[in-house]
């Protein structure tokens, strides 16, 4: 465990983003080191063999990678593959039993973690016929260790279509040994080739029903009682590949026991049994990038007679959603909980890509709450692939659309989540997940003045105010409803009090025909011109703000013309010059018509009508009397109001 721990520590120091230990480590011929670590196996004791964990080999494997990455230039590659090539001539030097075994795993564990470097080591003259050759002898150990390399090595489209030729049928030899494990391992190779041909529903690379047969068989391996933990993971790793194919997904979900044993296997948090776990869920969610088909192109596909790929009538949207409910029934979101202990970056974004398609399904997302996917999505969030923090940020934003942000961020969370949301806002992100982002925000911003300031000190207000100008509807609402929650903030009317146009945004927001756009915006004015007497001059800054209030007194929507009328009131009250510059137009006619409105519906509206007039009465802008001689023109104005609001 000593050992685990220090390479993941390596792991994390070796990027150049951190303290770039990269080249140093090769320079120490590290690499060896982490060799000798990936050619243990838990199973073979030689005299100076070392005690691993199941998870030693995926974690320098994921070291190695790692260390890879920051080789970016030839020279550097050519000393990384010149240490490792060495390794591998030291051991070969030497063919007995032990270095055989060993040379094997070690080239398995290459092919899991640098793949280049694992390819550039097969390719070499000999290499691939030796693991074909101890693939074929009687012992069961070198045919154990073989099929684990022949399955890595079949990683790529290309190399798994060369193994077909020549692995296939060593892997039919080996599936019918009376060894369980080789049984097993030679199961995953032969569902690896199957596989081949993706999500194409037209390439078979075996004959018809042979899938489901393997499927079955994996399915066996995984819910027999007594199964060691090893023979499990290699099913789960082999039902990985078939769930590519979406009549095998539709079988495995309906096999309750089959999706509990994958979770019970999840949820040992074994990095090895990791990526079998968690592809398979990737794909029985439909978590993957799926490419555009654009209609045009595949026209002239058909011209040219190139293959165009076709997708399984049984991947429509209404057999994921019900593949998702599912998974989430079942307890999915433990077994993911556990897995994210890794430190592969790929790893946390197939992870973060379940989880988003999880919460895809509003009545899945309390569950996720309650068995701690949050805790672990906002570390994915922020430390992860590029698309894999876009999954997990966008599954976040859609529990906080629909749960409340205390029960699903409690504590410090509901501050810690406003980043991930913040990054959701980016012009090349589409505009379901600025969406998305922009209402779990509206609802955070609601919460209290902590999260309010911590959107403003992520720069959430000039990102804000960019979607209030958006041309998208939904957008332009969403963003408006947000601003409206923000302007409960001191610091946001102070910023709404200086030289600039926001005032002048949100009360030309409020002539828009969306009637939620209008509401928030009219709300947030409420809001402003009540405690802000700088917003109540800055209401007619706009050159058609009798326009606007026009809009606002003779709305059809009662919501938005009590708000209009709210803002009347609070100029009139803060200021005798603002409020004689309103009654020297035609709205005090029209608020006098408003008064005499017989409408349940406005009666909020109505009494804020009569209280505005009783207001300019009081500053002596109109006279008691003066209502006779209005009364005439008042009523044609009150009738044409009617009217226009009628209409």
């Amino acid at each position: 465990m000593a050992r685990d721990s220090i390479m993941e520590l390596l792991i994390r120091n070796v990027h150049w983003k951190t303290l770039n230990w990269a080249e140093r480590l090769v320079e120490l011929k590290g690499l060896l080191r982490l060799l000798d670590v990936c050619s243990e196996l838990e199973e073979y004791k030689y005299e100076s063999a070392m005690n691993i964990t199941p998870s030693s080999r995926t974690i320098a494997a994921v070291c190695l990678a790692r260390i890879y990455e920051n080789m970016y230039y030839d020279a550097a590659r050519e000393r990384f593959t010149e240490q490792i090539a060495e390794f591998v001539k030291d051991k070969l030097l030497t063919p007995d039993h032990e270095s055989k075994v060993r040379v094997t795993v070690a080239i398995t564990s290459l092919l899991l973690g640098p793949l280049d470097a694992g390819n550039t080591i097969v390719s070499r003259e000999g290499v691939l016929q030796m693991i074909l050759a101890m693939a074929q002898s009687d012992n069961v150990l070198e045919q154990k260790v073989a099929c684990e390399c022949l399955i890595a090595a079949a990683s790529k489209k290309d190399k798994a279509k060369g193994l077909v030729q020549t692995g296939a049928e060593i892997l039919k030899k080996l599936y019918a040994s009376k060894n369980e494990e080789i049984r097993v391992r030679a199961l995953v190779g032969l569902c690896k080739i199957g596989s081949s041909g993706g999500l194409d529903a037209s390439i078979r690379p075996f004959a018809d029903g042979s899938t489901k047969k393997l499927a079955e068989a994996c399915r066996r391996f995984l819910v027999k009682p007594g199964k060691d933990k090893d023979i499990r993971k290699f099913a789960a790793e082999g039902l990985a590949y078939l769930t590519l194919d979406a009549e095998v997904k539709e079988k495995l979900v309906e096999d309750r026991p089959a999706i509990q044993g994958l979770i019970e296997l999840a949820k040992t948090g074994d990095q090895s049994a990791l990526y079998g776990v968690v592809t398979t869920l990737v794909n029985l969610v439909n978590a993957y990038d799926k490419q555009e088909m654009v209609p045009e192109l595949v026209e002239l596909a058909k011209f040219a007679k190139h293959h165009i790929p076709e997708e399984h009538e049984l991947d429509d949207p209404d057999f994921v959603s019900a593949r998702i409910i599912v998974l989430a029934n079942e307890g999915v979101t433990s077994g993911l909980v556990a897995l994210c202990k890794t430190e592969s970056d790929n790893s946390k974004e197939m992870i973060a890509r379940v989880f988003n398609a999880l919460c895809s399904e509003q009545e899945v997302r309390g569950k996720v709450v309650q068995q701690g996917g949050v805790k672990v999505l906002l570390p994915l969030s922020l430390n992860c692939t590029a698309n894999g923090k876009r999954h997990a940020a966008q599954a976040l934003s859609r529990i906080g659309i629909t749960i409340n942000p205390e029960v699903a961020f409690p504590g410090q969370r509901n501050l810690e989540v406003i980043r991930p949301f913040m990054n959701q806002l980016h012009p090349e992100y589409t505009s379901l997940e600025n969406f998305e982002a922009l209402m779990a925000l509206c609802n955070l911003a609601a919460m209290n003045e902590s999260t309010r300031q911590r959107i403003l000190k992520e720069h959430g207000m000039n990102r804000i105010e960019e979607y209030m100008a958006e041309e998208h509807t939904m957008l332009r609402r969403a963003a408006t409803q947000v601003m409206c929650n923000m302007v409960q903030s001191p610091d946001v009317i102070a910023g709404l009090e200086k030289p600039n146009d926001r005032v002048k945004l949100l009360a030309l927001l409020c002539e828009e025909e969306d009637e939620d756009t209008a509401l928030a915006a009219s709300g947030a004015l409420a809001y402003v011109t009540a405690v802000s007497e700088r917003c109540c001059e800055k209401m007619f800054e706009p050159s058609s703000w009798l326009e606007i209030f026009h809009t606002l007194v003779a709305n059809p929507s009662p919501g938005v013309q009590h708000r209009g009328m709210v803002i009347i009131r609070n100029i009139i009250k803060t200021s005798q010059t603002l409020a004689s510059r309103l009654f020297d137009t035609d709205l005090l006619q029209m608020l006098f018509g408003v008064t005499q409105l017989n409408d349940e519906r406005r009666g909020p509206a109505i009494e804020l009508a009569r209280e505005c007039l009783k207001l300019a009465e009081e500053y002596r802008l109109i006279q008691e009397n003066a209502d006779a001689d209005l009364a005439p023109d008042v009523f044609k104005q009150q009738e044409a109001t009617i009217e226009e609001i009628d209409n």
